[in-house]
């Protein structure tokens, strides 16, 4: 049995002549036919290149075989149980390497736009303002007025001034007041030490302590009453009215950039009527809708506070 193996073996021998053309038997010519049908999907040997992970990164070898003759053999490295193995010992082919400097590249390129456009609205919404506001200083600019809002906003500013003055002398008396207490008090431990020392006149002494420390507490009293209304009219100027303050800044604000962008609707409005003049006039309506709903918001706020702020004056 042994003998009918070697002697099929001996066989299936393909004898290769010395240029390279395999012989003319019928075993070989078959073999070679089962082989193309097994490996018909592999890559083509003459252009066969084979990708392996070393110490200096990623190389490519192409494996020539432009010398063999005979017919076209398509290999499939998988299927031969080929594995190359990459520089860390894993069995995997070369994947491409991402790079997250582009996508940070791109963040840094978005935020750059963002940071551009809102310098642009910036600059556009100050010139337009700036504009407004020259104009109603010449007289060639009209202004939206609200006559009532507007007085009881003058008279909140003048009543703040007022206020302020009345802060200040009442700072002033407390700080003077604090010293003549000081001074009582002192006066009164002069007296009774001296009503202990001098026996002949220590009825007058005495009592001319009991005066002083008597004085000195009604002082302390009617020190701690002026520090309180001291406290009250400085909470009522620097925290309510500076908060009704600023939002009255902010309405103005708004107001003067309802006007501006009125102006400019109606500017576009007068001129030519074509697609571009159009384009703009919409997004200028769109500006002027938005800046009148603002302006009307922090009106109807200004009021609030107002009379609020009577109230709590009251």
């Amino acid at each position: 049995m042994s003998e009918g193996i070697m002697s099929k073996a001996a066989t299936m021998e393909i004898p290769i002549s010395s240029n390279g053309v395999s012989g003319t038997i019928n075993e070989d010519e078959s073999l070679e036919q089962d082989l193309q049908q097994v490996m018909v999907s592999g890559p083509n040997l003459n252009e066969t290149s084979i990708v392996s992970g070393g110490y200096g990164g990623t190389t490519e070898g192409i494996i020539p075989t432009s010398g063999l003759k005979g017919p076209a053999v398509r290999c499939n490295p998988n299927y031969l149980g080929l594995r190359f193995l990459s520089a860390e010992g894993q069995g995997s082919m070369s994947q491409p390497t991402s790079h997250p400097s582009l996508t940070s590249e791109e963040l840094s390129r978005g935020l750059a736009v963002e940071k551009f456009d809102m310098v642009k609205k910036w600059g556009i919404n100050t010139y337009k303002c700036t504009k407004q506001l020259i104009s109603e200083r010449f007289g060639r600019g009209s202004r939206t007025v609200d006559l009532e809002l507007e007085t009881q906003i003058e008279l909140l500013r003048d009543t703040k001034r007022k206020y302020e003055g009345v802060l200040q002398l009442a700072r002033a008396l407390t700080a003077h007041f604090y010293s003549l207490v000081q001074t009582q008090r002192a006066l009164g431990d002069a007296f009774s030490d001296l009503s202990q020392k001098s026996p002949e006149l220590q009825e007058e002494f005495g009592y001319n302590a009991e005066t002083q420390k008597l004085l000195c507490k009604n002082g302390e009293t009617l020190l701690g009453a002026v520090n309180f209304f001291v406290s009250s009219i400085n909470t009522l100027i620097n925290k309510t009215m500076e908060d009704t303050l600023m939002t009255v800044k902010q309405y103005e604000t708004a107001r003067l950039e309802y006007d501006a962008y009125r102006a400019d609707l109606e500017e576009l409005s007068l001129g030519p009527r074509d697609a571009a003049t159009l384009c703009r006039i919409e997004i200028a309506q769109q500006n002027f809708q938005a800046h009148r709903t603002k302006y009307e918001k922090l009106r109807g706020d200004v009021t609030i506070k107002l009379r609020f702020l009577q109230e709590n004056k009251v």
